[in-house]
């Protein structure tokens, strides 16, 4: 099997897993504190991240060099914060609802990068996140009152998603990757270990199952996304990331009952559909300033 074809089965073994991922969290989300279920499912992240920092060349003293250790250790914090308020929402909101939102992150970012990364956007990617946050709007749905409050939270989630991408970004100009890596799982875990302790709850036995269960797609689900980055552009793996958006709302109809409205699907097209165009867009630019041509 090439390289490539097996970075496909990569990702989408990546994207099945963090669409469970979400449905799992959904469920105990709905049971116990939120800042709990990240907490344990951070030791488990940072544990795993430390045994990969381990294996890696020059071991964990070269996967904790950093420029930027203040950075690092906020874009861990940030992720931390993310899923939290992602549970929340999937528990609030809905989870085919929020990941309708939350596909809109990719826009965020483009949109963030120019104040904050001082990238220089087209007339084609403004037009793209403009479209796509008009497809934001729809899938809000404001009424003769406005926008219904609770739906800030998934907003919020993709917000908070895209800073920590910017960050991730502006960390990239000094720091490899598997550096990154590393301090997004141990800042993140520990971090939560000085707060979530004091929502400790008492798991029932079958609920351990569950949480060693989103432990374990957590982890899987980022060993395989890393392995197809390994393999893939960067502008291959991010579009087919789009299908977590399909089978979170399957997810969500099928398993949690959900109602898809018309607004939502409209919405998540044209959403999908600018965030798409953004990545390609980000791609062509990219390879034009390596000198690299244009793929057909």
């Amino acid at each position: 099997m090439d390289s490539k074809r097996t970075g496909y089965i990569f990702t989408l073994l990546a994207i099945a897993i963090f669409a469970l991922q979400d449905g799992i969290s959904k469920h105990l989300g709905g049971l116990y504190p939120p800042v709990f279920i990240t907490m344990i499912r951070f030791w488990a992240f940072g544990a795993f991240a430390v045994l990969m920092a381990s294996r890696s060349n020059g071991g964990l003293r070269a996967a904790a060099a950093t420029k930027r250790p203040v950075l690092q250790i906020a874009r861990g914090m940030l992720l931390a914060v993310q899923i939290i308020v992602i549970i929340n929402s999937f528990t609030m909101v809905g989870l085919a609802h929020s990941q309708a939102i939350f596909a809109a992150a990719p826009l965020f970012v483009a949109l963030l990068s120019v104040p904050l990364l001082g990238e220089k956007v087209g007339w084609r990617r403004w037009s793209a996140i403009l479209f796509g946050l008009c497809g934001v709007i729809i899938i809000l749905g404001p009424g003769a009152d406005g926008i219904d409050p609770i739906l800030i939270v998934p907003l919020a989630g993709a917000v908070l998603f895209a800073f920590y991408v910017i960050a991730t970004r502006f960390v990239s100009r000094d720091d490899s990757a598997a550096t990154s890596f590393f301090y997004t799982g141990v800042a993140g875990a520990v971090v939560l270990s000085f707060t979530a302790p004091f929502y400790w709850t008492a798991f029932a036995p079958v609920d351990w199952v569950w949480m060693a269960l989103l432990c374990a797609t957590g982890i899987s689900s980022h060993y395989f996304l890393i392995r197809a980055y390994d393999l893939l552009d960067a502008a291959a793996v991010q579009p087919l990331t789009y299908l977590q958006l399909v089978l979170g709302a399957l997810i969500g109809a099928t398993v949690f009952d959900e109602q898809l409205t018309l607004n939502m699907l409209i919405g998540s097209v044209m959403v999908v559909g600018a965030g798409i165009f953004t990545i390609w867009r980000e791609s062509v630019v990219a390879r034009r300033k390596a000198g690299m041509p244009d793929k057909p």
